[in-house]
């Protein structure tokens, strides 16, 4: 495809996204594609549905006072039954709804936002991650980043909680360029404990009599491919630190990467994430990594781009929608095609 093709392509998939897109959808197209300035008439316009559209009042609507979400009830035995929050379901919540709203352009100051943010920034320990969801033991590189990718999304850069976090997370990248798991995605593989399930695994790094761990011991083990798409994604949300070299390290990581299939069972193992289209874009697929790719700067100069944008093109219907299954989801489908379009509009 030229690029002349490719403008085609993108100019009719923003017409088709503008008529018949929700509200966010029209709102990110104005922005990221047609980079209309917010003082725009069709923005100002657009941002007038934004704040009182239903999917935004809902998820407002059941934010607590707390800064928490309801979380369904065997989720909340669960937690309930261990240390509880950030360990267990709450946390993965609050994570996941933040970035939702932030689709629909919500800022901390709606709702009890703001009570979110300081909740998890009060479960931060004295290292700078937050301890979870799964481990209180185990660390999460993933969520860390994701915590972080949040937080600079509602404008906490300068807080000096959200430096601790970022200097954590760019402590923990590995040689390679990548992140992982510790524990779960290098000791793990090593004599007596690769026979153990992975409960009885976990319960020994909990415990008193936990093995020492030194991470320079595991360095022949690849790091995880979606844990580092969701670093990098965290460090790209800031323009100070996209520019960095442990956030270009991380991209080429993955992008060297792109199709294959993760080294690591515990984390979306088959090659199929690739092209398996994803909205929300928390979960790992190929059109999160473009769209970090894109943002940071990489383009059709690059081979292995090349190579990932055809897929992209490819994966577009004829109606120019990008749709998520093969089950009608018109709101997934409309919000994963703005992802696409933007990616492909960075590449004219």
């Amino acid at each position: 495809m030229t690029l002349a093709d490719l403008k085609v392509l993108v100019e009719e998939s923003t017409r088709k996204l503008l008529q018949t897109g929700t509200p966010p959808v029209r709102f990110w197209i104005l922005a990221d594609v047609l980079k209309k300035d917010l003082n725009d008439p069709p923005v100002r316009r657009v941002l007038e549905e934004l704040a009182v559209y239903p999917p935004k009042l809902r998820l407002l609507s059941t934010l607590r006072e707390d800064g928490t979400w309801p979380i369904p009830k065997h989720k909340k035995d669960e937690e309930d039954a261990g240390p509880g929050p950030p360990i267990g379901w709450t946390f993965i919540t609050m994570l996941r709804n933040l970035q939702v709203l932030g689709d629909y352009y919500a800022t901390r100051d709606d709702g009890h936002i703001g009570a979110t943010i300081e909740k998890i920034l009060g479960w931060q320990c004295s290292e700078g991650h937050i301890p979870g969801p799964f481990s209180a033991e185990i660390p999460s590189p993933y969520y860390a980043s994701f915590t972080l990718r949040n937080m600079l999304q509602y404008g906490m850069d300068g807080d000096p909680r959200i430096r601790k976090l970022e200097r954590w997370i760019l402590d923990k990248q590995r040689p390679d360029g990548g992140w992982s798991i510790p524990f779960v995605q290098d000791m793990r593989y090593r004599h007596p404990y690769k026979s153990m399930k992975m409960q009885e695994f976990v319960d020994i790094v909990e415990s008193e009599n936990r093995p020492p761990y030194d991470p320079n011991e595991y360095v022949d083990i690849p790091s995880c491919i979606w844990t580092t798409v969701m670093a990098v994604r965290a460090l790209s949300w800031s323009k100070r630190l996209a520019k960095t070299e442990a956030a270009k390290r991380g991209a080429e990581f993955f992008l060297d990467r792109f199709f294959q299939r993760n080294y690591h069972p515990s984390y979306y193992q088959s090659e199929k994430n690739w092209t398996t289209l994803k909205y929300p874009t928390y979960y790992g697929s190929g059109i999160v990594a473009l769209d970090i790719l894109s943002y940071m700067g990489y383009d059709l100069r690059d081979e292995r781009m090349e190579r990932a944008i055809q897929w992209l093109v490819s994966a577009r219907s004829g109606d120019g929608i990008w749709h998520v299954s093969d089950k009608p989801n018109l709101k997934k489908d409309l919000m994963a095609s703005e992802v696409a379009v933007t990616v492909l509009n960075r590449m004219l």
